[in-house]
């Protein structure tokens, strides 16, 4: 339907036209012209919170807060007291699969509405502009989603965090498959969005440092055994492709051309160049370098001789026929074996592994490799008997698993330092009869809150 744009005024009129000669880049989707640029946190159907004492524990200053009503008047709410104060923010909004599960202006729009994308990316651009704010500068916020609009809100959230993106994280919702009625394939994961101000991280998961010992008394305390190479062949990193001395022993080591050393050579090095490491030569003269346990040598007279033991398959397995300058090998003492780097435990910068992205379900232990540090959750079947559990029923379909909030929360909140926020979809049988008060023209229902230690 066409606009009437009779209700705009001249200064309107104009502003709506620069916006519209603006280049961007980023998301766009149909939007009421009226609300471009405009602060909708700050119209006048404010709705103050209201304390409900009779459901309140204890007395103030209370250390949690539980709101019921709609999320952007408590986003509102909260942005007056809690500006910049929230730690995290983790939300679960409406999925918007063109069923039963986004209502707007009292109907809901059908999976064959295409505006039905255009009028959620709104909905959820106004709440997560508030939420912003609410953000302490190490702050994150999480955004639960399906399948149907996981890319769109991946870019609106883009629009909002610009350059925050943390990463998204993959859960399985279920064990077993269901045909989703169509293509025939089973939707068995949801995602959760992550994005952060400038000086989040998350905790990680602590080492295991068993490994570590000290069988030969070094003065620099517990080591391991750790890899000398990196995975970059010949080719690509040529200058670290270089043979490695044992002054000790008089032994030469060839490198592999499918995995070269991962230190520089100072006979690579220029004058000028400088490098982020030390190089080979100073961890050897440092003793950080592990000789193979294979003693055996070989000795080759002639370049022949060498291409005879490379044909019988009796050379060190690094030196192949298209290995370069094969020459430099005759006459020398060759080592059997690959030298190994000595990592001691004070190298080790933090005493933490990484948090992985990729959530792991409980039930499938044969998915935790033991080099994987990933969070462990349940699937809704553990949320659903939870909500059975406190509340009796079922009303509430494919709820989150306590697990996967607990989870991402104890990631986030280890260190203390702010405020947490949740905002959860209400139960089924509390939406149709809100659209049959708003039908009739009642006002909506004041904020609760239920205060408690």
């Amino acid at each position: 339907m066409a606009r009437n744009y009779d209700d705009l005024s001249k200064d309107q009129l104009i502003a709506l036209l620069k916006s519209r000669d603006e280049r961007r880049f980023g998301l766009l989707w149909e939007r009421d012209e009226s609300v471009i640029g405009a602060d909708l946190s700050k119209n006048t159907d404010f709705v103050a919170l209201e304390a409900n004492q009779e459901l309140s524990v204890g007395s103030s200053p209370h250390h949690n807060l539980l709101i019921e009503g709609d999320n952007f008047d408590a986003l509102r709410a909260l942005r007056m007291t809690h500006k910049g104060r929230v730690k995290c923010i983790f939300i679960d909004p409406p999925y918007n699969t063109g069923g039963d599960d986004f209502i707007y202006n009292d109907r809901f729009l059908d999976k064959e509405n295409r505006y039905r994308h255009s009028v959620w990316l709104e909905f959820i651009f106004q709440r997560l502009l508030l939420a912003r704010d609410l953000l302490t500068p190490d702050g994150v916020i999480f955004v639960c989603i399906g399948e149907d609009e996981v890319h769109r809100l991946g870019c609106l959230l883009d629009e909002v965090f610009p350059g925050r993106k943390v990463g998204t994280f993959v859960w399985r919702t279920r064990s077993g498959a269901n045909d989703s009625r169509e293509y025939f394939r089973s939707t068995d994961h949801e995602y959760v969005l992550c994005y952060a101000n400038a000086g989040f991280a998350f905790g990680g998961n602590i080492k295991d440092t068993s490994a570590y010992t000290n069988p030969d008394n070094d003065e620099r305390g517990p080591w391991i055994s750790s890899d000398l190479s990196k995975r970059a062949t010949r080719f690509q990193r040529p200058n670290t492709f270089y043979p490695i001395y044992n002054p000790k022993a008089d032994v030469w080591y060839p490198c592999d051309p499918e995995s070269v050393w991962a230190y520089a050579s100072e006979a690579r090095i220029k004058a000028d160049q400088k490098t982020r490491s030390k190089t080979m030569e100073q961890l050897i003269r440092e003793n950080k370098v592990i000789w193979p346990g294979d003693t055996r040598t070989a000795r080759y007279d002639s370049l022949a001789d060498l291409h005879a033991a490379i044909d019988a398959g009796t050379a060190p397995r690094n030196l192949r026929h298209d290995v370069p300058d094969l020459d430099f090998w005759v006459g020398k003492t060759l080592g059997y074996g690959k030298p190994r780097y000595k990592r001691h435990l004070a190298e080790v910068k933090r005493s933490e592994k990484p948090f992985s992205t990729w959530i792991r379900p409980a039930a499938d232990k044969e998915a935790a490799p033991a080099d994987v540090e990933s969070l462990e959750v349940g699937g809704t079947n553990e949320g659903t008997a939870l909500l059975k559990q406190i509340l009796g029923n079922k009303d509430f379909a494919y709820p989150k698993p306590l697990s996967l909030v607990q989870g991402l929360l104890s990631q986030v909140t280890a260190g203390g330092g702010g405020y947490c926020i949740g905002f959860l979809r209400r139960l089924r049988h509390d939406r149709p009869r809100r659209a049959r008060a708003q039908r009739r023209g009642r006002r909506r229902p004041p904020l609760h809150s239920r205060l408690q230690h």
